[in-house]
Order: structure tokens, then sequence, then C-alpha cells
């Protein structure tokens, strides 16, 4: 009787355990928030980058490291912030996260110099990284229903997809009405909302204590590598491709990564265990992930000074220029994706969406420096924003179908990582490969137009050949980018082979 009556209790507080906590739709608010905090600082800058980059006197070349230092800092730490929401508890790594955020981006609004804003960006990516992962461990654990936890997801990747766009709208608006330091400063009420609901409404979980440790190895290899490549991407702008020091960068990274993925089969305790990747399915998401976002990153960066620079857009109304991108990817992920997901195989969603944003970039490479916003810019941002709807939804759940629990934070954080790094080498190489073909450009048409004119050339005839020569570097840098997302397509139609889901499954479940 005794046994009996203990294994009852026992079985008591096992069911007890379940229960779903009853203000876990409020905490998702609080995760979608701070979620949204963390993906649209990304891109909220970049409407006011050119006003920045005024004011603290940046050049062409150095301006890219406003959203690069963000960019790298995140993806190149998230792997090591899941690590540490591990060991130190979910909750307590949101809440410290979000401080973190808040100080960082204070710290940003009040730059005095392009080096500080750079240091701040960076430390928000930082802090970024240990934010996402303890969010969607948090969001794992609050909802553990199926048909619950499918909605929260659904939620949260509409947030992840559209709020880049989110933030552009955002950024034209403080820029336009505020400054453009408050694309910053507007972070700290936004965290510290987020900060009591989190007290409120969320629940700590410990970490694993004394059963994990950091692989410190691991996080100097794999940080390094990605830093290493990067920077090599952004300084062959103004040394050229064939520099020591670029080659040096570039080789010296993609070294790291070889030995950072050698160490990882052989570390016992992994910073990014190999079997992760080593599924067909899922490191097919990964790349076509990563594929996908360097091109839609460069769209967001080289649209928005053709907007406010070429065509003379305010900042607000280069924001609102923005809307039709946002609405495109809400239809495609909430309207098309989450409807055909569950009949239909990942891939025939992915390959389709991919050829649509690739179609979209291609349209741009046609833009003069006319005014071509309803002839050119509106078809591309609606082409490439169902394309990225359509992507990015069964990209995020076929990487995480068929996951063990206690894997589903590392693998959560490698999408995000794919996500960061490819904005980060993205907005790099492509803001070099813009402004090296408008050099090549501007030199050879000005000592042209110089000879034609006799060798006296007016002002006016000199600033349209610069103006010519801007949008000719943006239309080049694009049509790279329109060949990256059709390699995305390629990639997701040749490795992500995962049949249509049954009922209860993941997609993309074999």
């Amino acid at each position: 009787m005794s046994q009996s009556h203990s294994q009852s209790l026992a079985q008591g507080r096992a069911q007890v355990a379940v229960e779903p906590d009853p203000r876990r739709w409020w905490g998702l608010v609080v995760i979608a928030l701070a979620q949204l905090m963390v993906v649209l600082d990304a891109t909220i800058v970049n409407i006011a980058l050119p006003s920045a980059q005024r004011e603290l006197h940046m050049s062409d070349a150095n301006r890219q490291w406003v959203i690069t230092a963000y960019t790298l800092a995140f993806g190149g730490l998230l792997l090591l912030g899941g690590r540490i929401a591990d060991l130190v508890g979910r909750k307590r790594a949101f809440v410290t996260g979000l401080v973190g955020f808040a100080v960082a981006s204070a710290l940003g609004g009040a730059a005095t110099g392009q080096g500080m804003l750079f240091g701040a960006r960076a430390l928000q990516g930082a802090f970024g990284a240990l934010l996402a992962p303890a969010a969607l461990s948090l969001l794992t654990t609050t909802f553990t229903d199926g048909k619950e936890r499918g909605k929260a997801f659904g939620i949260y990747g509409a947030i992840a997809g559209g709020g880049s766009a989110i933030g552009l709208i955002a950024g034209g608006l403080l820029t336009e009405y505020l400054d453009w330091r408050w694309c910053l400063y507007v972070n700290v009420p936004i965290a510290l909302i987020a900060i009591a609901g989190a007290w409120v409404f969320l629940h700590d979980r410990r970490g694993h204590g004394g059963a994990a440790r950091l692989d410190v190895l691991g996080v100097i290899l794999g940080c390094g590598g990605l830093v290493a490549i990067v920077y090599g991407c952004s300084e062959a702008q103004p040394r050229g491709w064939n520099d020591g020091l670029v080659l040096g960068m570039l080789v010296g990274g993609a070294a790291l990564l070889v030995v950072f993925a050698w160490w990882q089969s052989r570390a016992r305790y992994p910073l990014l265990p190999l079997h992760i990747v080593r599924d067909r399915n899922r490191a097919g998401a990964f790349l076509t992930m990563a594929l996908a976002v360097i091109a839609m990153f460069g769209m967001f960066l080289f649209m928005t000074y053709y907007l406010q620079v070429v065509l003379g857009y305010s900042p607000v109304k280069t924001g609102m220029a923005f809307l039709p991108i946002t609405a495109a990817i809400i239809v495609g992920s909430t309207q098309i994706s989450a409807r055909l997901l569950h009949h239909i195989p990942p891939r025939v969603l992915m390959v389709p969406g991919a050829v649509l944003a690739a179609a979209g970039l291609a349209w741009l490479t046609t833009l003069t420096a006319e005014p071509a916003y309803v002839s050119h810019v509106l078809p591309s941002e609606i082409l490439v924003g169902l394309g990225m709807g359509l992507i990015f939804m069964p990209v995020m759940a076929t990487a995480t179908a068929g996951v063990a629990p206690q894997d589903s934070g590392v693998t959560s954080a490698t999408v995000n990582t794919a996500q960061q790094v490819g904005g980060s080498i993205g907005t790099a190489l492509l803001n070099t490969i813009a402004t090296s073909a408008s050099a090549t450009y501007i030199g050879s048409h000005l000592a042209s137009a110089a000879r034609e004119a006799g060798g006296r050339l007016t002002p006016a005839a000199r600033d349209g050949v610069v103006k010519d020569g801007v949008v000719h570097g943006f239309t080049v840098a694009i049509g790279w980018g329109a060949g990256i997302m059709l390699l995305a397509a390629v990639v997701a139609g040749v490795l992500v082979n995962g049949k249509a889901p049954k009922h209860g499954e993941g997609a993309g479940a074999p």
C-alpha cells in the first residue's frame, strides 16, 4: 500500500508539473516583444544611417559597420548565448539580455563618434545573442501542447520574418519626427516593459549546472573565423580583393571554421553538436536561410540609399515605401506557408519562394537614377516579400523537425546564427561590390564626359554622373544578390527532401 501510495503521489506531481501555465499567452507577448526588438534592431538603423553617417563623419566604406557590428556579434555569439542560458537559467539569461541590450542601446544613441557607435552596436548584438536563445527556450518550455506550440511558434516566426521590414518603417518615423538617435533610444522603454513582464509572467528554469561547461576553444575558433571572413569582405573595397590582408583574412577565417568543425567532433561539451548539422534536411534549411538573408539584407541597404539619396525621399517616406514588402512577407507567411505547410513537402514552398525573390531582385537591376518606385521598387518588394514569406516558415519548421528536446535550444540558435551571419556577410560583401562598381563607373564616365566637354565639366553634369554611378553600383550588387537567391533555390531543391508531415509531426518529418 505504501509503495502504491508513493507511486500515485509521484504521478500526481508529474501531472501537476506538465499543467499548462494559465498565464502562458501573456508570457508569449513578453517573449514576442523581446524578439521583435532584437530582430528589428538589425534594420531600424538602415533608415537613420544616412543621417548618422553625416553627423558622425563616416566614410562610405565604414558605414556598413553600423549594421555589420550588430549582426556579426549577434550571429557569432548565438550558440554561446544558448549555452549560457542552459547554465544560468533561461529567465535569468532572458532578463540579463534585456538589461544589457537596453544599456547598449542608450550608449549607441549617445554616441559622439563612429567608434562609439560601432562598439555600442556590437554590444547590442552580444546581449541579443544571450536574449534570443533564452526566448526560444522559454517558448519551448512554456508551450507543451502540440497545437498551442504550433500557434506560438507561428507568431514567433511571423515576427522573425517581418521584423526587419518593420524596423525600416519604425526607423523612418523616428528619424523624421525625432532624431536618428531615437532608433537606438527606443529600445530602452521596450526593454523595461519586457523586463517587468518577464518577472510577472515567465517562470524560471534552472540550468544544467555542472552537467555542462562552456566550450571556450569552440567560441574562440567559431567567432574568430566569422569575424575574419566579414572583416576581409569589408576591407576588399578600399584594398582590393588581391590585397594580402584581405586574402589572409578570408583564408584564415575559413581555416578557423574548419578547425572549429574538427574540434566540435571531439569536444566533450561542444558548442555546436555536429549531429545537428549532419542531417540533410536540417543542413539544407540552414544554408537556404543564410543565402536568402544575404540577398535580402543587401536589398534593404541599397533601396534605403536609393530612396533617400538618389530620389530624395524623407526618412519617414522611405520607411513607408517599405510597407509593401512587410505586407507581402506577412501574407506569404500566414496565408500561404502556414496553410500549405502540413500538406506539401517543405521544398515545394522554399524553391518557388526563392525563385520569386530572385525575380524581384533581378527586376531592380534595371534601375536608373530617374524616379522608378512604382515601376521597379514596388513590384520588386512584392515579389521579394512573398518569396521570403514562402521561405521563412518552412525553413524554421524543417530545421527544428525531429530534434530531441535537449537539442532544441542549440538547433534554434543555429537557425538564428544562419540568419544573422548571412545578413552580416551579405551586407559587407554586397556593399563592397557596390562601392567598387560605383567607383569604377564614376571614374571612367567622368573622364569621358570631361573629354566631350573640352575639359570643363559643369557641376550639374558632374553630379549627374556621380548619381548614375551610385545607382549602377547598387544594380550590380543587387544582381549578385539575385544570383545568390537562385543558389538558395537550388540548395533547397537538392538538399531538402523531407516529405509533408503527418498530423502532429514537424515539417519535413521522415
